[in-house]
C-alpha cells in the first residue's frame, strides 16, 4: 500500500512552525497539541522538524538559552521526506534504519501531509489482523 492510499480521506490538519518560531513557543505547541514533533516551514519549503528530541539535545548544549533561541537554529535539517507513491513498508523501513518517529509527505516539493511511525505501525497491524482473520476463516470452512 503507497502512502497515498494510507492518507487519503484524512483530514489534514498540519500543526506547524516557522525557523523563525521562538523555541519557547514551539515547544509550547508540541506540549499544547501533545505531539512529539512538528514540520518547521520557510516559506512553502520544509526546513527541517523539530522534534522532543531536539528540544533534549539543544538544552543539553545551550542550557536554558535554548528557550530564545529559534526554532531554525536547533531543528533537525534537512528532513527526510517521502513522496505519496513511495510505499508503506518502505517508509516504515526508513524510519527504522534512520532512527526518526515523523515524515512529511511531499508533492511537488509542497507537504500535503506529516505521517508518524505510530500510523505506520497502525497499518502493518490492522494488515496483519485482516490477515489472521482471512486465514482463520478459511481455516474453519475447510
Amino acid at each position: 500500500m503507497s502512502i497515498a492510499r494510507l492518507i487519503e480521506g484524512r483530514n489534514v490538519n498540519i500543526v506547524g512552525c516557522t525557523v523563525s518560531m521562538k523555541v519557547r513557543d514551539a515547544i509550547a505547541l508540541l506540549a499544547d497539541k501533545r505531539i512529539g514533533a512538528i514540520p518547521v516551514l520557510d516559506g512553502h519549503a520544509i526546513a527541517g522538524i523539530f522534534s522532543e528530541r531536539d528540544v533534549i539535545s539543544r538544552l543539553n548544549e545551550h542550557g536554558p538559552a535554548l528557550l530564545d533561541m529559534v526554532v531554525g537554529q536547533v531543528m533537525t535539517s534537512p528532513a527526510i521526506t517521502v513522496d505519496p507513491e513511495t510505499s508503506a513498508l518502505e517508509a516504515l523501513g526508513l524510519m527504522t534504519r534512520r532512527r526518526i518517529r515523523h515524515l512529511p509527505v511531499l508533492r511537488e516539493g509542497r507537504m500535503v501531509d506529516f505521517i508518524s511511525i505510530g500510523d505506520l505501525v497502525k497499518y502493518r497491524i490492522d494488515r496483519i489482523q485482516g490477515e489472521a482473520d482471512a486465514l482463520r476463516d478459511y481455516i474453519q470452512m475447510a
